[in-house]
């Protein structure tokens, strides 16, 4: 199985001509699914979108969210309308509303939006002002006194579902790959080849996520889990068990690639970079 590995397309920013190209170029790499990592779009047009993709790609997509896709909307409120577009068209797989999904013998699929949750670092005397207060109606209709709160419930959120799904994987399995928006590590949060510091960290970092799938990783030590995510808009790898590693993608705004491809057969799965 070959799976198109995408992030952060934003296409709510590329032009018709690059959309073309785009899937021109996964077209070529004749994946038998995509898995995108979140910011598909705007909340005003992220269902279009996501139509727009399974109507050009002869495949499955699977996807999370990311903080971009509410935008212009509320988090509940998009949440339907992708559930609601997912469970019409079979080719959308909106993996935060899904159980684990099997891939090939002994490896599942989970994924889950994910948040930056205000755990790691110092939210309080970050200079970081994200459009998402501004852009989304849950940050934009609350005080800002109670906005590290909301980070925190809606990172303690991910963190459950995630762990639910975790939970109903076989105890057989060898091998997750684990999808998400928001990098759960400070880590895997790459920024220009170094890590996060203290006063991005809590807006690019889900700290919850990252406490699940080390709990889970320390709990299961002979089963495999690789983690995909975006939202830094930079790559890196990072280890954090020797059980447990996170590939960070990369994306430029306006032009959408495919971070890599993710190969998969019984009881393997590689991950190959060569984003174009």
């Amino acid at each position: 199985m070959r799976i198109a590995w995408i992030t952060d397309p934003h296409l709510n920013h590329v032009s018709s001509r690059d959309w073309d190209q785009w899937s021109d170029c996964i077209a070529s790499t004749q994946p038998d699914a995509l898995l995108i990592t979140g910011d598909v779009s705007e909340g005003d047009d992220v269902v279009l979108q996501l139509r727009r993709i399974a109507d050009s790609v002869a495949a499955p997509v699977y996807f999370v969210l990311g903080n971009h896709d509410f935008y212009q909307s509320s988090i509940a409120r998009t949440r339907q309308n992708v559930i609601a577009a997912s469970r019409e068209l079979d080719a959308l797989n909106y993996l935060t509303d899904l159980g684990p999904i099997p891939l090939a013998e002994g490896i599942f699929l989970v994924g889950e939006d994910g948040w930056g949750d205000a755990t790691i670092g110092n939210f309080e005397d970050s200079f970081i002002q994200l459009n998402d207060f501004k852009l989304i109606d849950d940050f934009r209709e609350t005080s800002a006194d109670l906005w590290k709160a909301k980070l925190n419930q809606l990172g303690a959120d991910s963190a459950a579902r995630l762990q639910a799904k975790l939970d109903a994987v076989p105890v057989d399995a060898t091998h997750i790959l684990v999808a998400t928006h928001v990098p759960p590590f400070r880590e895997s949060c790459w920024y220009e080849g170094k890590t996060t510091d203290d006063n991005w960290a809590p807006f690019f970092v889900c700290g919850r996520i990252g406490q699940t799938l080390v709990e889970f990783c320390q709990h299961c030590p002979d089963c495999k889990t690789t983690v995909i995510c975006g939202h830094t808009h930079h790559d890196g790898i990072a280890t954090l068990l020797e059980n447990l590693t996170v590939y960070t993608g990369a994306a430029v705004y306006g032009s959408p690639g495919i971070e890599a491809v993710i190969e998969i057969t019984a009881n393997q799965l590689r991950i190959q970079n060569h984003r174009h």
